[in-house]
């Protein structure tokens, strides 16, 4: 089996307060470089029901034994995706076995993490201090823990064995693959505000609160405006802006309005490019007019109501 690689005893941290997509890939990315080719030895879990959708003792039984293949984020979930035939190669057996094992790269099962609100996943060492709230710690063989950490209990952990049913699937599209049509076709005929329509997740996975008032900015599009009567061309116009916000953020590691930080316990910077994401007051950064704040399904919305028509 592949050891992962050794790393600093101090911990490796990532720690997302309000994760959107820039976040949770930045997050995903960050455990990915650090137990890819690891295997699980041993798993605890505790006791608080809240962030378990499975079980934690179906959890710790399928876990233990299989081995991280990859780690990657499908909408604002963390996918870990796993495989039990990797074992550590016989002795006797030498390089055949070294070749045998390196076929059954197929994942056979997933562990599922949602950050929730205050969720974190820490890479560390067994003997570093066990923060107060947390409800996983995953022993590898490596030597490293994962640990999952979430105070507000929000958070959710799911185990999938992919012999017994379907892989995760995120609930919408993905805004960083989604062609024109079908972005322009998920809005048809809805009456909804397009702010709205940006945040529900059946439509768009992981765009959040931040990251849809960036890109309707960046479009020139009220938040209010019914999403169902945007024209093919001002559709079009959100969807490169989406993308591009996106994709700049992830670039940046994120955005750090509270305590996020990366996989390096240093901050995003994405926050020191916002345009009206809580500048309510503030001058717009085009025509110095102030930006606005309203309330949009229930979220904090923010605009500049000369830009965006």
């Amino acid at each position: 089996m592949h050891r992962a690689k050794s790393f600093d005893r101090v911990a490796v941290l990532y720690n997302v307060a309000m994760p959107e997509l820039p976040e949770v890939e930045t997050v995903a990315r960050g455990v990915d470089a650090r137990v890819r080719g690891d295997q699980i030895v041993d798993a605890w879990f505790g006791s608080h029901r809240e962030p378990f959708k499975t079980p934690p003792g179906e959890q710790a039984k399928g876990l233990v034994g299989r081995t991280f293949l990859s780690v990657h984020r499908t909408g604002k979930h963390i996918v870990c995706e796993l495989n039990a035939s990797r074992r550590k190669p016989d002795k006797v057996k030498g390089d055949k076995a070294k070749v045998e094992d390196a076929k059954s790269d197929a994942a056979d099962a997933q562990w599922i993490v949602h950050l929730g609100m205050t969720g974190r996943l820490l890479v560390t060492t067994p003997e570093a201090p066990v923060a107060a709230h947390t409800h996983a710690r995953l022993s590898l063989a490596s030597g490293q823990e994962l640990r999952f950490v979430d105070p507000r209990r929000f958070g959710r952990l799911e185990f999938r064995d992919l012999g017994m049913g379907k892989g995760f699937a995120g609930p919408g599209a993905e805004p960083l693959t989604i062609g024109s049509k079908e972005f322009a076709d998920l809005f048809h005929g809805r009456k909804l505000a397009i702010k709205a329509a940006l945040l529900n997740q059946t439509l768009l996975a992981g765009v959040g609160n931040i990251y849809a008032d960036e890109s309707l900015f960046r479009a020139g599009l009220r938040p209010r405006r019914r999403a169902g009567r945007l024209t093919r061309a001002e559709l079009e116009r959100l969807r490169l802006a989406l993308l591009q916000v996106l994709e700049h953020a992830i670039s940046l590691g994120g955005s750090s309005v509270s305590d996020y930080v990366d996989a390096e316990g240093k901050c995003g910077f994405f926050q020191l490019e916002h345009c009206v994401y809580q500048r309510t007051g503030e001058p717009c950064l085009r025509c110095k007019s102030p930006i606005r704040r309203i309330v949009v399904a229930g979220r904090s919305t923010h605009y500049c109501a000369n830009c965006q028509k």
